[in-house]
């Protein structure tokens, strides 16, 4: 049994569809990139495996679980974690109270310090408000605040998005370290090179379609279908 099933879902913004028939799997301990154009629906089906848009037609089971239906902190509280693209922190609290806020619906938060540990940055950090962060900073902290959770599954959007490349090997090192530690962690990313360098394997969207399932070694393979589909 998959960690997290996602079976022909059909996602709609109003009467346009959005999602036509995805369907894809997430194995224990793997990260899996969901690569596609801008406008491709990579968040769309984030959205949907997380409630926040509830397919019209389509099972999603995780841990074996139909999760269809359920509002978004029901299914956060089964152990998928979402990391928006948008960060969403709350600018007027201190380091530490995003993180401890981020705790208190779970039985068994990450403490503090196991958040310093992993991201010394936002030790140092721990007083300043969300607000007096960069954007580098942010990002950490929207990915710390997700794994004092603890996680069975990680969904990762756009996580190097509008940051300099130094930054962007940081968060990349803090990724490929969850990795290694056998997190599961499914990536979007347009930043394709760094998310098939996590990954084991990967799915492209097209216009709401899936169009590839394979590995990295595979897709980049077929240079002439990586540029159709992803512009590289």
């Amino acid at each position: 049994m998959s960690l997290l099933e996602v079976d022909s879902i059909n996602t709609f913004y109003g009467e346009a569809h959005a999602l036509f028939d995805v369907s894809m799997h997430v194995e224990p301990h793997e990260v899996v990139a969901l690569l596609g154009r801008n406008g491709a629906g990579k968040t769309t089906t984030f959205k949907t495996m997380m409630g926040v848009m509830a397919p019209k037609s389509g099972t999603i089971r995780f841990n074996g679980v139909s999760i269809h239906g359920l509002p978004p902190y029901k299914i956060a509280r089964l152990g998928l974690q979402l990391v928006p693209e948008e960060r969403r922190i709350i600018g007027g609290l201190t380091v530490e109270e995003n993180i401890i806020l981020a705790g208190l619906s779970v039985p068994k938060p990450w403490p503090p310090e196991r958040v310093y540990e992993m991201f010394p940055r936002l030790g140092e950090r721990r007083r300043s408000r969300g607000r007096e962060l960069s954007g580098g900073e942010q990002q950490m902290l929207t990915i710390a605040r997700a794994l004092v959770r603890e996680p069975q599954l990680i969904l990762l959007d756009e996580p190097f998005e509008g940051l300099a490349p130094l930054i962007v090997q940081d968060i990349l090192a803090i990724c490929r370290r969850l990795a290694e530690e056998g997190r599961t962690i499914v990536i979007v990313e347009q930043n394709v090179e760094a998310a098939l360098s996590l990954s084991k394997r990967c799915y492209i969207l097209n216009n709401g379609h899936m169009v590839y399932e394979g590995t990295p070694a595979e897709l980049r393979a077929d240079p002439d279908f990586m540029h159709r589909h992803l512009g590289i």
